[in-house]
């Protein structure tokens, strides 16, 4: 794919200049939900975690949670017994598995939801404006792409 130099080197600048905005974007992100969780008493990390349950329901651990969101474990864990406790999300045993608690958003929290989820359609309003539905599936299929490589080198 690579073989001119020149363009070997226009390109990884390209990538790095990609990547360097991810931090960009996770500022705007941040600066959109903030209102949310500040207005419940949130912390973002609270907010993350209820709203990943949220918005993935098959991923129902503190495991899945983890690893999906590429979050610390012990950050989970402390939210997760937060959210507990306030009566947000609610835990169970299902089956005979008894190590595993599985997790889920209650009904407490649909305000929460719901304000959180239209802080997340705005910001991603702001960060595909200009772009075609299709350009978007586009964007997303190169960043599966993307993680695959960097999993497959990493796991190698």
């Amino acid at each position: 794919m690579f073989e001119n130099e020149q363009f070997k080197m226009k390109e990884g600048v390209l990538v790095i200049n990609y990547f360097a905005h991810c931090v960009d974007v996770e500022e705007v992100y941040k600066n959109m939900i903030s209102p949310v969780y500040e207005k419940y008493r949130l912390t973002y990390m609270e907010f993350t975690v209820l709203m990943f349950l949220a918005n993935n329901p098959q991923y129902d651990t503190a495991t899945q949670i983890v690893r999906y969101r590429h979050l610390a474990k012990s950050h989970v864990s402390i939210s997760i017994r937060s959210l507990q406790e306030r009566g947000l999300i609610l835990g169970e045993h299902k089956g005979g598995n008894h190590r595993t608690i599985h997790l889920s958003v209650a009904d407490k929290a649909k305000d929460i939801i719901a304000d959180g989820r239209a802080a997340q359609s705005k910001f991603c309003e702001i960060i595909f404006a200009g772009f075609s539905r299709e350009e978007v599936e586009m964007l997303q299929q190169f960043t599966e792409q993307v993680n695959r490589n960097i999993k497959e080198y990493t796991n190698s």
